[in-house]
């Protein structure tokens, strides 16, 4: 059997076909549409191949339209500005002439200057958190049978959840408090490549993100099931980091309304080190049978 990771690695490494354009594939056997950490983690690598040498400090992106697995991506980058601190970039990712996703990219130039972060909060360890599949033989009745296959497939990543996410039959009470925490790393050792490390990121922050703004509610709530997709992703570096040892995702969700929720997380390294933050916004819309991604 392949390796997942693997695959992940390859769908990373894009095609140049022509100057400042580039073409990827996508994860295969995933229902539905193109999983949105993939996109950005790709637009993330198409932005940096025209800014060798720079790490990026932040990355904002738009969901436009849902992603064909079956159709490449093609990515074309606009080379918006080359300044002595700052370069920017902006990615259109198309698919059949149109855009289904596009994200803009900040680069900077090491400097030095004041630091501070918030502190970890406490979280068990992660070996003695179930395994995904684990948790897959567990719950497994519980998980919509038209999901079943696909969730029980070998992951690249090595996620740990803390809290019972609701794909899995979890639920929590409205007036608990706290946020989600969740583990996550690759699971094996990989290159000292500080820009792989920021593309794996921007991968795995958009996975268990919106779980947050449907765990108050339920998957079949007071307005019956819920469709969830994301609208718009953002993340901030602040650190150089490592995928490939534990992160601490801290998760919550203050606000949802309008269809729409909005999530946050921050992203500390096993020593308690912050190394990015994330915010989402989310769709939010009560339907007649359950048909979201939000795992």
């Amino acid at each position: 059997m392949d390796d997942p990771l693997d695959d992940l690695l390859d769908l990373l490494d894009l095609e140049d076909i022509d100057l400042d354009i580039f073409r990827g594939r996508n994860e295969q056997g995933r229902p539905g549409r193109i999983f949105g950490g993939q996109v950005a983690a790709q637009s993330l690598v198409a932005a940096g191949r025209t800014v060798p040498e720079l790490p990026a400090h932040s990355l904002h992106g738009y969901f436009l339209r849902p992603g064909d697995p079956a159709v490449p991506v093609v990515f074309t980058v606009d080379r918006i500005r080359d300044g002595a601190s700052f370069v920017t970039r902006h990615v259109v990712a198309r698919q059949r002439g149109r855009a289904i996703f596009n994200m803009s990219v900040s680069f900077q130039r090491e400097e030095s200057g004041y630091q501070h972060q918030m502190e970890m909060p406490p979280a068990p360890d992660p070996e003695s958190i179930p395994t995904r599949a684990e948790l897959v033989k567990r719950h497994y009745e519980v998980i919509p049978e038209a999901d079943r296959h696909w969730v029980s497939l070998p992951r690249p990543l090595d996620v740990r959840h803390v809290h019972l996410p609701t794909f899995f039959g979890g639920s929590r009470d409205p007036e608990a408090k706290g946020p989600t925490l969740v583990w996550m790393r690759v699971p094996r050792t990989l290159p000292d490549d500080p820009a792989l490390h920021q593309r794996l990121l921007a991968y795995l922050s958009d996975l268990t993100l919106l779980d947050n703004i449907v765990l108050p509610h339920g998957r079949n709530g007071r307005l019956g099931p819920v469709m969830v997709a994301s609208i718009d992703h953002a993340v901030w570096f602040h650190r150089p980091l490592r995928v490939d040892d534990w992160l601490l995702y801290v998760q919550d969700s203050p606000a949802a309304a309008g269809a729409r929720g909005f999530a946050r997380g921050t992203l500390f390294a096993r020593d308690g080190t912050l190394v990015a933050s994330v915010a989402q916004e989310g769709l939010l819309r009560p339907v007649r049978r359950a048909q979201d991604r939000s795992e």
